[in-house]
């Protein structure tokens, strides 16, 4: 079930300030919750941390804690980022097994976008979503969810209930009949446009 693995050491002390310590030896401060256990907290190495997010994939797949006595499944739930370095100051680990099913933000990837016919004729790329809420069973989460534009022409746009999904994958805003727009293509403004759009406000 697990494609990644990363060593962890179970930690006591908790608070800022033992975060603080632990951050200058090098180590990242984390918790891991869920699956009916009491949260435990950990750190991780920040070296080997830093090569685990390195991959997409990380986000996404089951990850095996492994701890100096055992190990424990788990998908990334949060991390909580420097304010203007590239250094995690945080994260979260949710407990997972087998067969259960869970919800993830996963990214969306936009595939031929050099073909994309409205492109081709002049028309401006919109992303309006960059990711989105799934349930699937926890082996079955996707990476990503991928949306063809080869054939979206200008003027045209492409919604959630649109797009094909891997089996056993649920898009969580259309159970709630929220059938979000997930990219388009709109023509070009000219500067003429640009200039009215204002007096037109007014």
């Amino acid at each position: 079930m697990t494609d990644f693995a990363i060593a962890a050491i179970p930690r006591e002390e908790n608070g800022r300030r033992a975060s603080r310590r632990l951050r200058r030896t090098g180590m990242v401060p984390a918790v891991l919750y869920g699956d009916n256990k009491a949260a435990m907290g950990l750190s991780i190495e920040a070296r080997l941390l830093r090569k685990l997010l390195a991959d997409e994939r990380a986000y996404t797949h089951v990850i095996a804690l492994e701890f100096p006595k055992g190990k424990e499944t788990a998908l990334i739930r949060d991390i909580q980022m420097h304010p203007y370095k590239e250094e995690v100051l945080h994260m979260d680990f949710m407990r997972v097994h087998a067969g259960e099913t869970v919800r993830l933000h996963v990214p969306i990837h936009f595939l031929n976008e050099s073909t994309c016919a409205g492109i081709k004729a002049g028309g401006v790329l919109h992303r309006a979503l960059t990711d989105v809420e799934v349930e699937a069973p926890v082996d079955r989460l996707p990476e990503a969810i991928e949306v063809d534009i080869a054939k979206l022409e200008k003027g045209e746009s492409l919604h959630l209930s649109q797009i094909s999904l891997p089996a056993g994958v649920i898009l969580i805003p259309l159970q709630h009949e929220d059938d979000k727009e997930i990219v388009s293509i709109h023509s070009p403004r000219t500067g003429a446009e640009a200039e009215e759009t204002p007096e037109a406000a007014e």
